[in-house]
């Protein structure tokens, strides 16, 4: 089932349309793909934050990587 929308753009989202559009794509498939694009991304890109917190977080962990940073200076 599908739900119109209604979208105002600007000259940039228009312009970044119309080249989503060269490439064969009707209006409605590049805004589709392009929507649900940017939701991975930014899907990943907040995964990913959250992991990185998580590792700094972790003293263990880092207690570990001081541990090979030594071994590295001193293998050096």
């Amino acid at each position: 089932m599908t739900h119109p929308v209604s979208v105002r753009l600007d000259d940039e989202a228009e312009g970044a349309l119309h080249r989503l559009m060269s490439t064969g794509l009707s209006q409605s498939e590049a805004i589709r793909r392009a929507v649900i694009e940017a939701a991975d991304r930014r899907y990943a890109m907040d995964s990913l934050a959250a992991e990185v917190r998580a590792l700094e977080a972790d003293e263990m962990d880092k207690a570990e990587m001081l541990a090979v940073a030594e071994l590295m200076e001193r293998l050096r």
